[in-house]
């Protein structure tokens, strides 16, 4: 069964999987997909039809606009954006309040394993690569590689990451190590893999 926090809004369209936590004040609106094992922070906020899936965390206040993906394993920190409108505007050029039928929204993607620290921004539509990491107070305006460890505004590339978080030591000749599992990477055309895929 999953835990609900009686002042959380969970639309009953909403799927909300095995022994996920909706905390206080948090929002999952209608056809949002909420996978097994997950916490959804207080004041969360998860847009209809957003697709998550098993063992994801959202801290608290982070908002999820439609039709953003997150894969299994994905950490949302504090305060994170993932927007869904390109070229946002509150009014249409005549003047009239702009309503659902007025835009096409466009979501962020975010691969399995990959952190997005608190506050950051992702401008939709990007894609955020499997166990990458996306350092607190970013604004992501472009895809961010398997691997990569991004900062800035706009973000760019710093360093690569392995499947723990920790920044990989250059082993040399494209070879990278993690220093806390020991596990291998290699670097090919400026995009990293792992040698042993689990």
């Amino acid at each position: 069964m999953p835990r609900i926090a009686e002042s959380a809004d969970v639309d009953e369209r909403a799927t909300i999987g095995e022994g996920t936590s909706i905390w206080h004040l948090a929002q999952v609106r209608e056809d949002a997909v909420v996978g097994p094992g997950c916490n959804v922070g207080r004041g969360a906020y998860v847009g209809p039809g957003v697709r998550i899936g098993a063992s994801c965390k959202l801290q608290n206040y982070a908002l999820v606009y439609e039709p953003a993906v997150l894969e299994d394993g994905v950490f949302i920190g504090p305060a994170v954006v993932l927007t869904n409108d390109l070229y946002p505007r509150a009014v249409n050029p005549d003047g009239s309040l702009k309503s659902a039928h007025d835009w096409d929204a466009v979501g962020v993607t975010v691969r399995t394993g990959a952190s997005i620290g608190a506050r950051a921004v992702c401008i939709a539509p990007v894609t955020v690569g499997r166990w990458a990491t996306v350092a607190a107070g970013s604004v992501v305006t472009s895809d961010v590689p398997d691997f990569a460890l991004v900062a800035g505004v706009p973000a760019r590339r710093l360093r690569w990451v392995g499947r723990s978080g920790v920044p990989l030591v250059d082993d040399g000749e494209g070879r990278w190590r993690c220093p806390a599992t020991g596990e291998t990477y290699t670097e090919t055309d400026g995009l990293l893999s792992a040698d042993a895929e689990g």
